[in-house]
């Protein structure tokens, strides 16, 4: 049985991560076979317990290098860990982890990667000399191929698929209606719901105020219900606690912690979602739930990009105007919008296997680059 360790940022209650694993330790499974899969995790316990995995603490040193030591394959997988925007040093710890890969010997495979922004010429310099030693980099988008290859990387190393997240199944909008319900949230049938799905990092200007101003303009003027709903519950929720503030009673609020598989049935009751987090669209996607996308980073205008469609604008220069006009356009194409986003995702689906494909040729071949 082949023993695999996986790399990215695990164990920290963050829906789209979380979604991430549960994407790549399923795929493994379902086209590998039996595996012995160790994840380096913020939270070992929680991580064993959710994936039915191994896991060990990621700055734990000396466990991690006696995890790699004992592996076949080091996946350092999906989300956009080699980037340097919210932290300079998140690149030197991913990249330190698969240093320990490649002082082992120890074939390292890069799983559907989002890359960037790198604006650190030394983490340009570190991520060039680490990844040309490895044969097989799967990104998720092209825009992280350029960027790659805009560094040095040799691009007949890289390969574009798409975002793990898009493999997961559908689940079931029941139970995603019980827990709004036990939430205080019950759906009206002759109103629309409306899900926002906000990101609580480094949120500047008017862009709260902005949203107000829009949500109360769809509960007045369209008849809406709106839900708020965090993905990743340590920074999102003051946001949310801003917007109540604000809105009190008018809108409900997801409060509570939840599973890859009900944060997905809770969207799934949605009948829009408009989404800032990056899963939160892809969730909407798997959902069929039409999308508004607002951008903060370039993966939602690339992830916008795979489905043929735009972000709305981003959070810098939003306005509740620009918000309500899309909101009408979305409202009118609604089932245009679904099968569009239904084709593409089929298509991106299909993608994605390509990263086992490669992981099972690395796991049969005799070499380690």
């Amino acid at each position: 049985m082949h023993k695999v360790v996986i790399s990215g940022y695990y164990g920290f209650n963050n829906i789209g991560d979380e979604s991430i694993l549960r994407a790549v330790v399923d795929n493994l499974r379902e086209k590998l076979g039996p595996l012995e899969i160790t994840v380096l995790s913020y939270n070992p316990l929680l991580t064993r317990e959710k994936f039915e995995v191994n896991s060990v603490y990621r700055m734990n040193v000396r466990k991690v290098i006696r995890a790699i030591k004992g592996c076949d394959i080091l996946i350092s997988g999906g989300g956009s860990l080699l980037q340097d925007s919210t932290s300079k040093k998140s690149i030197v710890y991913y990249l330190g982890i698969m240093w320990i890969a490649q002082f082992f010997k120890k074939k390292v495979f890069i799983y559907s990667q989002g890359i960037g922004p790198i604006g650190s010429k030394i983490n340009r310099i570190l991520i060039r000399k680490t990844l040309n030693k490895i044969k097989y980099i799967v990104v998720r988008d092209e825009q992280s191929k350029e960027l790659l290859c805009e560094i040095g990387v040799k691009s007949d190393h890289i390969f574009v698929t798409a975002d793990p997240v898009i493999r997961v199944k559908k689940a079931d909008r029941a139970t995603g209606a019980r827990i709004l319900e036990k939430e205080g949230f019950v759906k009206d049938p002759n109103k629309i719901t409306v899900g926002f799905a906000l990101r609580g990092f480094k949120i500047k200007g008017n862009f709260i105020e902005e949203i107000c101003r829009a949500a109360q303009s769809m509960i007045s003027d369209y008849n809406a219900q709106i839900v708020f709903i965090p993905f990743h519950f340590k920074e999102d929720m003051p946001v949310i606690n801003e917007i109540k503030k604000q809105l009190g009673k008018k809108v409900f609020y997801v409060e509570n912690k939840y599973l890859t598989e009900e944060m997905l049935s809770i969207i799934g009751n949605m009948d829009i979602l408009i989404g800032v987090r990056l899963h939160s669209l892809i969730h909407a996607a798997i959902m069929d739930v039409p999308m508004i996308a607002i951008s903060y980073d370039p993966k939602i205008n690339s992830f916008m990009h795979s489905l043929s469609m735009k972000a709305l604008c981003s959070i810098y220069d939003f306005q509740n105007e620009f918000l309500i006009e899309e909101f009408e356009n979305v409202l009118e194409h609604m089932d245009i919008i679904r099968k569009k986003v239904y084709r593409h995702i089929q298509e991106l689906i299909k993608k994605l296997n390509q990263n086992e494909e490669l992981i099972q040729e690395l796991l049969h071949s005799g070499e380690s680059k």
